[in-house]
């Protein structure tokens, strides 16, 4: 009795497609081999089963090919639901959210605890390749603490923070043991030690892509790049230089400011590229990294 796997049949236009993509692929692959790129994970990419599991796939090819992934995450919406469940307060002021100590123990345990841990546990389906690591790690980062103006008036944030310092040594451990880092990005406070700070996991990403030298920064978020005249979805960039995203800047919707100053300090810091695209759908981060074409905003000096 045979034990071979029976075979799909597909049309020949379909493998023909297939085979085109495939081969599409090979110039990127010699290119990027033995590179190391930095993907910022969160909010609208991670809701669904079906994109997280997608991601956790798209991670472990990368893997697979020869680039060398680093995931930096955040967990907003995964945040949100946890201070309304355990009944914390929190506010948002000038687009940050205050987070107090009481907040702060509830970020760490979701970030940590429990995006952090279940991503991991995404990527080990496919076998022993990722590994967590915090930001407080072995100091791997270090931030203060970030005021913002609102109205006319200084706010304390509370344990919000900006990151000052990256030593990417412990991350570098993990990459040299063949090893995905997954990072959660919380910073211990520089002047206040024994505090812990919720840093801007786009921020995160962009400062420790910089610190290894990566090729490539990658923002997933939830819209498909950067607009030149939003909401006319006619005017999509597919790629432009960071002096003119510089003159943009000021422009941008407030929601759309982070991502791209990510994006700006990561190329100006060293990184070769950087990238928003669309997290809501699935494989796009393959897309991005392996078609001419491209999907989403690419950044480059």
């Amino acid at each position: 009795m045979s034990t071979k796997t029976p075979r799909t049949p597909v049309s020949r236009d379909v493998a023909r497609a297939k085979a085109i993509t495939l081969i599409e692929s090979l110039p990127w692959l010699e290119r990027f081999r033995g590179a190391v790129m930095v993907f910022k994970y969160g909010g609208n990419a991670m809701l669904t089963p079906e994109l997280q599991r997608a991601f956790a796939e798209d991670v472990v090819y990368l893997r697979h090919v020869g680039i060398k992934p680093v995931v930096v995450h955040g967990g907003g919406p995964q945040i949100t639901n946890a201070l309304e469940r355990w009944g914390v307060e929190s506010e948002f002021r000038g687009g940050y959210r205050v987070t107090s100590r009481e907040a702060m123990d509830v970020v760490r345990m979701v970030l940590t605890g429990q995006v952090s841990r279940e991503l991991v546990s995404l990527i080990n389906s496919h076998g022993p390749y990722a590994a967590s690591a915090s930001g407080e790690d072995a100091g791997l980062f270090s931030g203060v603490r970030k005021r913002v103006e609102v109205d006319g008036d200084t706010v304390d944030l509370g344990h919000v923070g900006d990151i000052v310092g990256v030593d990417p040594t412990p991350v570098q451990r993990l990459l040299d043991a063949d090893l995905i880092p997954v990072v959660s990005s919380i910073a211990p406070d520089r002047d206040r030690p024994g505090d812990s700070l919720n840093v801007n996991a786009d921020a995160a990403a962009a400062a420790l892509a910089i610190a290894l030298g990566a090729e490539k920064l990658v923002i997933l978020t939830d819209i498909e790049g950067l607009y030149g005249d939003w909401p006319n979805r006619d005017s999509l960039i597919s790629s432009l230089d960071a002096a003119e995203l510089e003159r943009m800047l000021p422009k941008l919707e407030s929601g759309m400011i982070p991502k791209m100053r990510a994006c700006l300090d990561a190329v100006r810091g060293g990184v070769a590229k950087a990238a928003i695209i669309d997290g809501r759908e699935e494989h796009s981060m393959l897309l991005e990294i392996f078609t001419d074409e491209g999907y989403g905003t690419e950044v480059i000096a």
